[in-house]
């Protein structure tokens, strides 16, 4: 908190007013959730209006890539085309893949198969087959602002049950959504899908979560999909998040592929799935900026 700002000073959020006249309550309000003991973002974690509507421009492009992959993914194309038309469709339209080159990352997408969680890197060697399911997770960069979202895809004749767990994962996003509300808290959110995955018959990956973004790739808060109602960050007007939980047909437990450091298995070697959607919290409830 900048508590040694007057209230006819201009506010720190860079409208241009006056304190008292724009985030004056809004801290007042954080401070007394912070008081009794809620875990609270600081400013730096408050999109201005300009930053939101920069976010929105990028995810436009977000969206529109995974519009792409959507009208051209099927059984026979290897996941290094897939990071081809990424790379292409992004770069079309004035973006940078967030993912190429991030921290030693190869390739523009990640692309996870069946009992892959996340992570998995394109290849030439790698064709989708009839019956796979697979997750491409799209992150771009569009003057300086970031987004990101991922959707599963069934590639031909899917089995009933990997088809229930890509349904089922899906829905588990709308429930997500649903605990999204100005002045909660993110393990509201967490638990509503802990739950009904579990009342589905499935886990939920504990060690990987989703993530604040916007100004840069990866920003606080962390978010964990097996947290418990009123825990965690609360959730504010202006932050900006994923919800993406990881859902197993069976374990939890997971690991990373020493080969490559970084595609993350089932320990079990069951399908896993996961959706991705990017949000900023509103004064009513939530926007959904990418998807």
């Amino acid at each position: 908190m900048n508590k040694a700002l007057g209230r006819n000073d201009v506010c720190w959020c860079g409208s241009g007013k006056k304190y008292k006249k724009c985030h004056c309550a809004f801290d007042e309000k954080l401070e007394a959730f912070r008081m009794k003991g809620a875990l609270v973002p600081d400013h730096s974690l408050i999109k201005t209006p300009e930053q939101i509507q920069g976010i929105r421009e990028s995810a436009k492009i977000n969206i529109a890539v995974l519009d792409y992959v959507a009208e051209h993914i099927r059984a026979g194309i290897t996941t290094e085309e897939i990071d081809r038309w990424v790379y292409e469709q992004t770069t079309a339209m004035g973006g940078i893949p967030a993912p190429l080159n991030y921290e030693g990352f190869p390739k523009s997408v990640c692309t996870s198969i069946n009992d892959q969680v996340c992570h998995g890197i394109p290849s030439e060697d790698v064709v989708l087959q009839d019956g796979d399911i697979i997750n491409v997770d799209v992150s771009t960069i569009y003057r300086g602002y970031f987004s990101d979202s991922s959707r599963m895809f069934c590639i031909g004749n899917v089995s009933p049950e990997r088809k229930r767990l890509v349904e089922v994962t899906k829905e588990s996003i709308q429930v997500g959504l649903a605990e999204v509300k100005p002045w909660g808290f993110l393990g509201d959110m967490g638990q509503a899908i802990h739950d009904f995955a579990r009342e589905n018959g499935y886990s939920v990956v504990r060690d990987i979560g989703g993530h604040g973004i916007g100004l840069e790739f990866h920003e606080d808060p962390w978010v964990s999909f097996v947290s418990k109602r009123g825990t965690e960050m609360l959730m504010v007007p202006g932050m900006v998040f994923t919800i993406e939980p990881m859902i197993n047909m069976g374990t939890d437990e997971v690991f990373v592929d020493e080969a490559d450091g970084w595609t993350v298995y089932t320990d079990d070697g069951a399908p896993s799935a996961q959706w991705e959607v990017q949000l900023v919290v509103t004064e009513d409830g939530y926007e959904i900026l990418s998807y």
